[in-house]
């Protein structure tokens, strides 16, 4: 029957959507923003009942800068803003790349509770 194969092919989805992961933010604030999966929790959590990752993206990417710039534009230019950021699947869409950097040691679920360390691990981030 087709519930039977519907239960088969979800046992056969492949989690593909692991820390270093590459993902566009699909709605909210940072529609539209690049961002890293930090940790993932395809299950939920007991806070969070559906499947959701913690996520370090780029609120603000460095722009082009030219020869002709002042020093002064040029590091105003290339400057980055990071975010950190707790979202549902459904809200995130997967790129084919990946991003070999660790940043569980920086950002963890512990520091998006408090401000002042979020504001920290952002810097950190960058």
């Amino acid at each position: 029957s087709w519930q039977a194969d519907c239960v088969l092919l979800l046992i056969k989805m492949v989690k593909f959507l692991k820390p270093g992961k590459v993902v566009i933010l699909l709605s909210g604030k940072y529609a539209g923003k690049k961002a890293v999966i930090v940790k993932n929790h395809d299950d939920g959590t007991s806070t969070r009942g559906y499947g959701h990752a913690l996520v370090c993206g780029l609120a603000k990417e460095p722009r082009k800068v030219t020869k002709r710039s002042t020093a002064k534009v040029q590091a105003r230019r290339s400057s980055v803003k990071t975010f950190t950021k707790v979202v549902n699947y459904n809200h995130i869409m997967p790129t084919r790349y990946t991003l070999d950097i660790d940043l569980k040691g920086v950002v963890t679920a512990e520091v998006l509770e408090n401000s002042s360390k979020r504001t920290d691990a952002n810097k950190a981030a960058k």
